[in-house]
């Protein structure tokens, strides 16, 4: 008769609850997105957008406000937003509409003219050697010359007529835009210009259908950013002999000690500055959209 084999126990059941279970590290949190309103170059909304550039304009406006409503500060020197809309009202009716038509002629004629000779000078400069190599130093060393320091020297070279106050914007804008402009042309991607000099362009033709065309977007940068230089000159221009204009005016209220004329001045050309800016943007945006996709 044959015996059945032993059963052989296992402790499975019984120590089941005694069995140690190995235990894992938990997974580390997840890295927390950035918040889209700092995402590093990203878009945001444009409701937020305008929202932060209000409260950016308007932010020192009510610090200014809040100076001159503490009383520590005399209104001769820091005259209140309310006295300052006074001169603005004044001045209208005392021809302020022609101070800003004769300045902003001034600036947009010495800017175009700066312009009008910088472009293709520095696109020579940053296209040839040679030509960097001949024309760079010395215009490096120009544009560290006050624009001020010429107008002795443009008193007695051109007059003291329109073409002067012209002239001196001209000065302090032309170098700084040669050179910008030669940076430009420089940043063009070089695989480009060897690809067309493969298929057999001539120079001239690679600065006009390869460099050209790649650098627009930044020459209407830096147009923009000379246009805010020009401004920045406007009242030197106007110390030579001029009897109109907003920085005749402000030079005018400054040795009578009327600060709220000169605000009213600064005020002034800012805007027109900024409406100018904004024009600028808005012709880069029509002219380059795949630039503004995000």
């Amino acid at each position: 008769m044959s015996k059945s084999p032993p059963s052989i126990a296992l402790p499975l059941a019984a120590n089941a609850n005694s069995i140690a279970v190995p235990e894992y590290p938990a997974d580390p949190a997840p890295a927390v997105a950035p918040t889209p309103l700092f995402a590093l170059r990203q878009g945001i909304p444009a409701s937020v957008y305008w929202s932060l550039a209000a409260v950016g304009l308007l932010a020192p406006i009510v610090l200014w406000i809040l100076a001159v409503a503490s009383g520590r500060v005399e209104p001769v020197f820091l005259p209140g937003p309310a006295k300052v809309i006074e001169r603005v009202q004044v001045w209208w009716a005392d021809g302020l509409l022609g101070d800003i038509g004769i300045s902003t002629m001034r600036v947009v004629v010495g800017w175009a003219l700066a312009s009008l000779i910088a472009l293709p000078l520095g696109l020579l400069i940053g296209s040839w050697r040679v030509v960097q190599a001949l024309l760079e130093p010395m215009m490096d060393f120009i544009r560290y010359m006050p624009a001020v320091a010429f107008v002795p020297l443009v008193m007695v070279w051109v007059g003291i007529d329109e073409g002067a106050k012209v002239a001196i914007i001209f000065i302090g804008t032309f170098f700084p835009m040669v050179l910008m402009v030669a940076e430009d042309t420089r940043r063009v991607p070089m695989a480009q210009i060897e690809a067309a000099q493969t298929m057999g362009a001539t120079r001239w033709e690679i600065v006009e259908k390869v460099i050209l065309p790649s650098a627009k977007p930044a020459l209407l940068d830096t147009l923009r950013v000379n246009m805010g230089c020009a401004w920045t000159y406007l009242v030197v221009a106007e110390l030579v002999a001029a009897n109109s204009g907003l920085g005749y005016a402000i030079l005018k209220a400054q040795r009578f000690l009327q600060t709220d004329k000169i605000f009213a001045g600064i005020l002034i050309i800012g805007l027109i500055g900024l409406v100018i800016d904004q024009l600028f943007r808005l012709a880069h945006r029509k002219a380059f959209p795949y630039m503004h996709t995000r």
